[in-house]
């Protein structure tokens, strides 16, 4: 079964950082696939934030860009986004897909429960 479960969403104040993760099962980040992060904030239109490719290339949206970085380790099998600068936009339910092309935003092929990152002023 695949699967991806996310961790680490927290509160901060406004100029923090935090980090996320995201552990998948049921296949290997080895496998050609872009993994990636989505955001939904209840004032906001679903936004995809991030994408790393199967060789490691990221790609951002411009809000974040400069702010944001994506990662993984493929040994663990987990996906990363660190956050710095935080900005009460960013507040949002991160998501952590799994992607079925290269596309931005891409095709999302799984995607997990999300966690929750409140930024406040």
């Amino acid at each position: 079964e695949v699967r991806v479960v996310e961790s680490g969403g927290v509160s901060v104040q406004a100029g923090g950082s935090l980090r996320i993760s995201c552990t998948a099962s049921g296949f290997t980040f080895d496998d050609a696939s872009d993994m990636g992060w989505y955001r939904q904030s209840p004032a906001a239109s679903c936004e995809f934030v991030s994408t790393i490719s199967s060789d490691g290339t990221p790609t951002y949206e411009d809000s974040v860009q400069g702010r944001f970085t994506i990662s993984k380790d493929n040994a663990k099998n987990t996906l990363y986004l660190q956050l710095d600068s935080l900005q009460t936009e960013d507040t949002a339910m991160y998501y952590c897909v799994k992607a079925v092309n290269s596309l931005w935003p891409p095709t999302v092929a799984q995607r997990g429960q999300g966690t929750q990152v409140t930024v406040s002023s």
